[in-house]
């Protein structure tokens, strides 16, 4: 059974920072690219970032080089690193498993989602 939990979401104030974290199990980790989706209300739901077993990464323009997406593949998670956080990134944030083990598979499976909210 797949299981994909996310954790560490939360309050935090416009320029700080969070770090998602994605646990999964049920399947083999490194055959499978992951990624973070989000979704914002009224909103449709945006890919964030992608990362693949070998390290091939991919961000949306909207946060390129403030979000960096990681993954430890002997602990089978994946993270969120994100910085200069704004009030526009305020979402629920999922993690997803791709199709395949390229960053441009589709997806997969996903975790329950976790609320980030970016406000003073």
């Amino acid at each position: 059974q797949v299981q994909l939990v996310e954790s560490g979401g939360g309050l935090v104030q416009p320029g700080g920072s969070l770090r998602l974290s994605c646990a999964a199990s049920g399947f083999t980790f490194s055959n499978y690219a992951m990624a973070w989706y989000r979704q914002a209300p009224g909103k449709q739901r945006e890919l964030v970032a992608t990362r693949s077993f070998s390290g091939s990464a991919n961000y949306a323009d909207s946060v390129k080089g403030r979000f960096t997406i990681s993954r430890d593949n002997a602990k089978y998670t994946v993270y969120l690193q994100m910085d200069s956080l704004k009030p526009e990134d305020t979402a629920v944030y999922y993690c997803c498993s791709l199709g395949g083990s390229s960053i441009i598979s589709s997806p997969r499976y996903w975790g329950q989602g976790t609320q980030v909210t970016v406000s003073s």
